[in-house]
């Protein structure tokens, strides 16, 4: 079997919903000849982003590495890379190695239709998380592929706004705090409340570096948030979401209440 149609194969089990041969469960080394060497080809990991989430708006592209870890000898020389993604998500790409043990590609992701990628037009139903499959080759003409060979997640970005008035304030007065959280939403490509969630308030000092956390509560039907707290000294105010498999963390700019 050719290592395109090895390719071919694995997409068709992504898209169509097929189930691979048990052969094609995990890894498959295609050794060169009949006998098994103590040098066949290994992947010992895949490293996306930097091992940081690939976090996507509504307007900017994002252009992010993916780097295949392995080994051999004389060494790798070329990988074909897929990424797969709920709701038939997919990405490919190939790259030459840089090195005997590594191997580095790029891949853009458009919030619109990325026409340099047949067509894909990303959607909130792609948002979670992916997995990376590899095919790699290597000097000496052995191939090796390698199923879930990594993995990320593929994240919605946020933004959450915070005030807290009034500003000055009287100690011992009543501070309202109010805020929004919204996300990125690939279908209209615009930010819309995130209704529902667990967002935390958090206070820290003027003369402090550290944010504590006060309370808790859950954003209404259109992502807003409103609470109230006692002043009782000078010091910033800040939302904190931690995120969700979909959709990134993200933390408020604190806001500076002034209380005499």
């Amino acid at each position: 079997m050719t290592r395109h149609a090895v390719v071919a194969l694995t997409l068709a089990a992504a898209v169509g919903g097929l189930t691979a041969p048990t052969a094609f469960a995990d890894s498959i080394p295609v050794p060169s000849s009949a006998s098994i060497l103590p040098a066949d080809p290994v992947v010992t990991g895949v490293t996306v982003n930097g091992g940081k989430d690939v976090v996507v708006g509504t307007t900017e592209r994002k252009t992010f590495t993916v780097t295949v870890h392995g080994s051999d000898v004389p060494g790798l020389d070329f990988a074909d890379v897929d990424l797969l993604g709920p709701n038939v998500g997919f990405y490919t790409t190939d790259t030459y190695c840089e090195s005997a043990t590594a191997c580095t590609t790029r891949f853009t992701v458009d919030p619109h239709r990325d026409v340099y990628n047949e067509g894909f037009d990303l959607s909130n139903a792609n948002a979670g998380a992916w997995y990376v499959d590899t095919l790699v080759d290597t000097v000496d003409g052995d191939s090796l592929y390698v199923r879930h060979a990594g993995g990320f997640r593929l994240q919605r970005a946020a933004r959450l706004t915070v005030n807290a008035a009034p500003e000055p304030v009287a100690k011992g007065r009543t501070i309202t705090v109010t805020g929004k959280l919204t996300r990125a939403n690939w279908d209209s490509y615009r930010y819309a409340g995130y209704t529902g969630q667990t967002v935390t308030l958090q206070f820290r000092p003027k003369n402090s570096d550290t944010y504590t956390t006060v309370k808790s509560l859950k954003t209404d039907g259109t992502g807003n948030l409103r609470t109230t707290v006692k002043a009782a000294t000078d010091g910033y105010w800040r939302w904190n979401f931690a995120g969700t498999t979909t959709t990134a963390p993200k933390k408020a700019t604190g806001d500076f209440v002034d209380v005499r």
